[in-house]
């Protein structure tokens, strides 16, 4: 009864009771939270190091932290940033026996942390995986609170270290758990005190600050007003008409004008709404060919707000070169030259590591010179020292022939066209070897060769079976009842379009191939050996293709994978990364 008057008398306009002006910023209780990791993502990174605080009225009422085996090797890059050992986390708990810990500590509150998304991620993914229902935490990032209360002129950016200085924090941050916790306590106690300008007093409103759209984002909703509700690709404009962010959505109308509302978070993208002076749009025919528009929109312009899918021609590829002593060289350049390519690949890293892999089953020479046999008779080649290690049969000391040497190249070739058995073996008998010795860093690194070699030349053989199809056309489920319609030509979507529900299928597959872009088989501009389209495009169709129900209407050529090739150990290598040891199954048992 008292709270349907209290209801009844604030809809009359007289001034509510205290329980409607929410919970009390000095009554709610905070557990600032932060985690060290082995990486970026929950997939395919474990925890190190959990540190919380438990602060309510600016007093602290207790704290955890504790050092998490990741039951894996920690990278090398990660003990330099965290200071971190492997040695330092080997008679530590596990993250199932600290998972419920933490929780238990938690209980309650209201979590906070410094790019949130971040640290709750890892520790749902703990949950799902370990069997632990993710509490409804309400979840405070003190990044998105920095981004609406600071301005440029006051930090030049909203990390961690800059708040701490900014804020002058008892403790600076060190990428250690429990430090950078408490680091984050006086940030967030920082904040709240701004806050109360903004006339945020109220867990309520400090949740609903951060979510609240910009004026910016307010004053441009005007530019959705005449976007079509249909699928296509979005370009927002500056003045000049340069494209500031290009994107893709199966409704353009309810994608664009989400950003301007509170919704949308991310920094960068307010920024770029109040740069913004128009929305161009391209309606498209399925959310496919918006995909694909959207990935050669963002290669051509490279707009200053998209990070990802801007320079399709920064991949890598494994070169074995054409000359008397082939070698493996890294190119960023695919030609139409005799050579044979694997990959390709988004990191110098995987490709150095895809190479050493090949290396270590195959005796090809390391050296870079351009070993000829006139050079050899001369004397005048260069020597090393791999040749005396039996790693190299020394064509440059004349101790193998040209001839010879042909066999190694042979079996590289082989390897590269698809039968990976020579390297998966001698990589795993290297793997089981050191682990057995308990050398297990040196077996991780085997591992991580094996698994980059793995990986380019399953992505290249699927990539280029598809490349070398002149024409592949495919039919997939719409929503509505009807067929999406595509026609592939050497990798490169060349059409696409709607059978509508109910028609006949056969006059819309022939109008839409008549009407197909013509696309010759090899283009130097992309990069890609046997296709004209740049390998991300290709990844696409092949997804869009792998899904339930899509029927072959006509192929032309031979869409085969290889007998002997990668794709089938893909599996097998992502299991390996999920192992307790670098060598051992989950059973314990050596990799077999």
């Amino acid at each position: 009864m008292t709270a349907a008057r209290s209801h009844s008398t604030t809809a009359q306009g007289v001034q509510g009771t205290l329980d409607d002006l929410g919970t009390p910023l000095a009554e709610v209780t905070f557990v600032v939270v932060d985690l060290e990791t082995t990486g970026g993502s929950p997939a395919e990174s474990a925890i190190t190091e959990i540190g919380a605080v438990k602060v309510r009225g600016g007093a602290d009422l207790g704290q955890f932290g504790t050092l998490v085996d990741p039951g894996g090797e920690i990278p090398p890059f990660i003990t330099a940033l965290t200071g971190i050992t492997q040695a330092m986390v080997t008679a530590a708990p596990r993250i199932d026996s600290v998972l419920p810990a933490f929780l238990e500590f938690a209980r309650g509150c209201v979590l906070v942390a410094h790019n949130a998304p971040f640290d709750t991620g890892f520790l749902k993914a703990a949950c799902a995986a370990h069997g632990y229902a993710w509490p409804a935490f309400p979840v405070i990032d003190t990044v998105d609170l920095a981004r609406r209360v600071l301005t440029r002129d006051e930090v030049p950016n909203c990390k961690l270290e800059t708040l701490a200085r900014f804020f002058r924090t008892a403790t600076r941050p060190c990428h250690r758990a429990l430090a950078d916790a408490r680091a984050t306590v006086d940030v967030l106690h920082g904040l709240i005190e701004r806050l109360g300008s903004f006339g945020v007093t109220s867990l309520e409103e400090l949740r609903g600050f951060a979510k609240a759209p910009t004026p910016e984002q307010r004053s441009k909703r005007h530019l959705a007003d005449t976007v079509p509700s249909a699928p296509g690709v979005y370009v927002f404009e500056d003045t000049r008409g340069e494209a500031l962010y290009i994107g893709k959505s199966g409704d353009l109308r309810s994608r664009v004008r989400s950003y301007f509302t509170g919704s949308e978070t991310r920094h960068r993208v307010r920024e770029m709404v109040g740069l913004a002076e128009r929305v161009r749009t391209i309606v498209c025919a399925t959310g496919l060919e918006a995909e694909i528009r959207e990935l050669r929109l963002i290669a051509e312009h490279k707009p200053r707000y998209n990070r990802r899918s801007k320079f399709p021609e920064r991949v890598l590829w494994l070169k074995l070169t054409v000359e008397p002593f082939p070698r493996l060289s890294i190119v960023r350049e695919c030609r139409d030259d005799g050579a044979a390519y694997l990959g390709p690949m988004s990191s110098r890293r995987q490709a150095e590591e895809a190479r050493a892999a090949m290396h270590e089953a195959l005796p090809l020479r390391q050296c870079t010179q351009r070993l000829t046999p006139r050079l050899i008779e001369r004397g005048r080649a260069r020597t090393c020292a791999l040749g005396e290690m039996g790693r190299c049969g020394a064509p440059c000391e004349g101790r193998e022939s040209a001839a010879a040497y042909e066999a190694h190249s042979g079996s590289a070739r082989a390897v590269i066209a698809g039968d990976v058995r020579p390297v998966v073996a001698a990589a795993r008998a290297r793997i089981d070897r050191l682990a057995a010795g308990r050398r297990y860093e040196e077996a991780g690194l085997q591992r991580d060769r094996l698994a980059a070699f793995v990986r380019a030349a399953a992505r290249g053989q699927r990539l280029g079976a598809l490349a070398g199809c002149r024409q592949v056309v495919a039919a997939r489920p719409a929503f509505d009842g009807g067929w999406e319609l595509a026609v592939v030509r050497h990798g490169r979507l060349a059409a696409a379009g709607m059978i509508p529900p109910r028609a006949h299928p056969r006059p819309y597959v022939d109008a839409l191939i008549a009407t197909a872009e013509t696309v010759f088989p090899w283009s130097v501009t992309t990069g890609a050996p046997g296709g004209a389209a740049a390998a991300e495009e290709m990844e696409c169709i092949l997804r869009w293709m792998d899904a339930p129900g899509v029927r072959p209407v006509e192929v032309e050529g031979s869409w085969t994978s290889p007998v002997h090739g990668a794709e089938r150990l893909r599996e097998w290598i992502d299991n390996a990364y999920a192992t307790r040891g670098l060598g051992e199954s989950r059973s314990g048992r050596p990799l077999k």
